[in-house]
């Protein structure tokens, strides 16, 4: 099948630029969004990040303000990670995670893992299409990899909640 051929190989090729490779000088708002939408290993357009969202980021305090309306690799780095993440974790608790992470490690060590753990997993999901698999196969297919999305999930939610306890943030993590 070829569509699954090309999500495969889409899966199994496409990364964002690693932190070396961010564009070393300022960017300004427009200039961003369209970066992004070029760094951004989504598969779905309207999965790129809007300035209106970026604001909204800096408001809820997961991005730090931009230095004189310019947007520096740091800046890049965790919109980069907030466009895949965004998908699967809500603000509150990307909040957690780049909290414990600015208190561990500098802005290109945690994009460093970021960019390593979404290659990992990227991989890892290629190598389960088969580009053999017939019209028949699709739903186990699909149901397979919706499962294993679901639990990934409650895991994910389970051990950013144990991990808020230990880091005295768990109340980053409670609604407003």
């Amino acid at each position: 099948m070829e569509e699954l051929a090309q999500l495969k190989q889409r899966l199994a090729e496409v990364r964002p630029d690693p932190f070396d490779r961010l564009p070393d000088i300022p960017l300004y708002m427009d200039q961003v969004v369209s970066y992004l939408a070029r760094q951004s290993v989504s598969l779905d357009a309207g999965d790129s990040l809007t300035p209106a969202m970026i604001n909204n980021y800096i408001k809820d305090g997961l991005l730090h303000r931009a230095n004189g309306k310019k947007y520096d690799q740091e800046h890049l780095g965790l919109l980069t990670a907030i466009t895949a993440l965004k998908q699967v974790l809500s603000v509150r608790e990307m909040k957690v995670l780049t909290a414990v992470g600015r208190e561990g490690w500098e802005s290109k060590k945690q994009y460093d893992y970021f960019c390593k753990y979404l290659d990992e997993s990227m991989t890892a999901v290629a190598g389960q299409l088969d580009p053999d698999t017939t019209d028949y196969d699709l739903p186990k297919l699909v149901l397979r990899l919706a499962t294993q999305s679901y639990a990934s999930g409650l895991a994910c939610r389970q051990v950013l909640s144990i991990l808020a306890k230990h880091t005295g943030h768990e109340d980053m993590l409670e609604k407003k």
